[in-house]
């Protein structure tokens, strides 16, 4: 079929789809419901959103692979093997040479080297989960690098634990692109970003057709994929920002599954026999990042105070009951080295008394930037509520995400409300609420400490220092070390990690949710 004669059938497919109910949806084509109104781009050297993850995941494949029952498991994917030099500064990575782009050209070490590269060149956001392991503008040609065909060498700058470094590949933006097909599409110098931010250049098991933000995303199976053909012809995603038309949506048979529905319109559905709930725990974690570039969050005294007054259970107790709980740290229930340390309560007394020794007992004016989500904004205004009993007078700026992730990235904001996911199973993947070498207005890294203004120059030091900590025992117990005393300074109000829930009809077989989004797989769903 000529790309002129496959665009127009799935135009008409589409055009089928958005007013067809479930008997009309092809046995092969699997429709969501879903909010992806946070991606900005699907570039793996700029992505950091989590939606897009799960997008990236499925269209492009990346040397290992974390395991979806047990994600600090790393196995081979496009790599079939590895060797670590004794000094544990060399990878050695045997490649598989059976693989082939969706466009057709063989993948090669070439394209290994092009990505990893790309990904140091461009500096974008993700940047540094690979500047971290030392790679540079300056050293990148000659540390990583093509050996042959099927064999690349990578030469980390320390000697980090093993695991740290390849739970560190197997996340997204260590996605191998077909640098053929992306060198044709750079533009002065972008490495191809600018075309990459709606298309993709993978080897993975589908193709992307059809990316529109805020609308709609389209892929299609990758015939002939080295893993073996997906089940499924076709994946669409259908943007749909309100609950309630995702659950009528569901009911009605236009879509197979719903991703984004309120505790309220869940629980009607566990009656329905058509309906299925599919639930994991996941690494997403709702916060509250508090900019210390503001004179009343300046004042460690402050921040505590805000930690007061959150009411944690009643939340989860009622708009977030069985989607969210309660997680007052920095790494997620199930990763190496986390700890269920709850020190905050709702307690505005105690609230109260920190803010008047901090000078501030008759209260001020803040704002929090919010993503228009139910829950989110259900969280703002319950904490609204809360603030308003110690005389804080708290606006709500409700927008998009992507409007909402944009003031936060550039540091305007008082208050951000959002949700934060590991980037890769390992405890290191969440230093970037902790460390922030340099706080800069231009800094080359921003991580999430740098968003907020904030830096501690020791606690950056332990959380350093404990990537390269290769004794299982003594690590676990410095992340106990560290998140106390994190805990008590840090700029971030952590409330709730979540349980993910989404809504499936039953003739959808095999449909799971990983632990974090790139770890959600549609090759093997299938429709009975």
């Amino acid at each position: 079929m000529t790309m002129l004669l496959r665009s127009t059938a799935l135009g008409l497919s589409l055009a089928c789809l958005s007013t067809a109910a479930i008997a009309q949806i092809p046995d092969d084509t699997l429709v969501q419901a879903w909010r992806f109104d946070d991606i900005i781009s699907l570039d793996p050297a700029e992505m950091y959103e989590i939606s897009t993850f799960e997008v990236a995941a499925n269209v492009y494949d990346t040397l290992v692979r974390a395991n979806i029952d047990n994600p600090a498991d790393v196995s081979p994917w496009l790599a079939e093997s590895w060797d670590v030099s004794d000094d544990g500064l060399t990878y050695t990575f045997t490649l598989r040479d059976d693989v082939t782009f969706a466009s057709g050209n063989e993948f090669t070490a070439d394209d290994v080297a092009y990505s990893f590269q790309r990904l140091v060149a461009l500096d974008l956001g993700p940047s540094f989960l690979i500047r971290d392991l030392g790679f540079d503008e300056n050293n990148m040609a000659e540390t990583l690098v093509a050996i042959d065909d099927t064999t690349f060498e990578m030469t980390v700058g320390d000697s980090y634990a093993p695991s740290y470094v390849l739970a560190v590949l197997s996340g997204a933006n260590f996605s191998i692109l077909d640098s053929e097909l992306v060198a044709s599409h750079e533009a002065d110098g972008d490495w191809g970003n600018g075309w990459l931010d709606t298309n993709a250049a993978g080897s993975g098991a589908f193709v992307l057709d059809r990316m529109v933000p805020n609308e709609q995303i389209v892929m299609s199976r990758h015939d002939g994929y080295w893993a073996g053909d997906a089940i499924l012809s076709r994946l669409i995603w259908r943007y749909v920002a309100e609950s309630s038309t995702q659950r009528l949506l569901l009911e009605q048979g236009d879509v197979d599954i719903a991703r984004n529905l309120s505790s309220d319109q869940l629980e009607p559905l566990r009656q329905n026999p058509d309906i299925e709930l599919v639930q994991a725990p996941r690494s997403t974690q709702l916060y509250l990042g508090l900019n210390v570039a503001n004179e009343y969050f300046a004042d460690p005294r402050v921040r505590e105070a805000m930690k007061y007054l959150v009411p944690y259970e009643d939340i989860v107790n009622s708009f977030l009951r069985d989607q969210w709980i309660v997680n007052q740290t920095f790494l997620p229930q199930g990763i190496f080295g986390f700890v269920d340390s709850q020190p905050y309560s709702y307690d505005p007394e105690r609230a109260r008394e920190l803010l008047a020794e901090a000078g501030y007992a008759d209260g001020f004016d803040l704002s929090v930037n919010v993503a228009t989500r139910q829950e989110r904004m259900d969280t703002a205004q319950a904490i609204q509520a809360a603030l308003a009993e110690v005389n804080i007078n708290l606006e709500i700026i409700p927008s998009d995400a992507r409007t909402a992730l944009g003031v936060y990235r550039a540091r305007e904001h008082d208050i951000y409300l959002g949700t934060w996911a590991v980037d890769y199973f390992d405890p290191a993947s969440n230093n970037s609420f902790v460390v922030n070498l340099d706080n800069a207005a231009d800094a080359a890294s921003n991580p999430l400490a740098w968003r907020n203004s904030w830096q501690n120059e020791a606690l950056s030091q332990m959380a350093l220092d404990l990537v390269l900590e290769t004794d299982s025992e003594a690590r676990a117990a410095g992340y106990a070390e560290l998140i106390e005393a994190w805990q008590a300074d840090s700029p971030f109000v952590m409330m709730f990690q979540q349980i993910d829930t989404a809504a499936v009809r039953t003739h959808v077989e095999n449909f799971r949710m990983g632990p974090t989004s790139d770890t959600t797989w549609y090759a093997g769903v299938s429709k009975g």
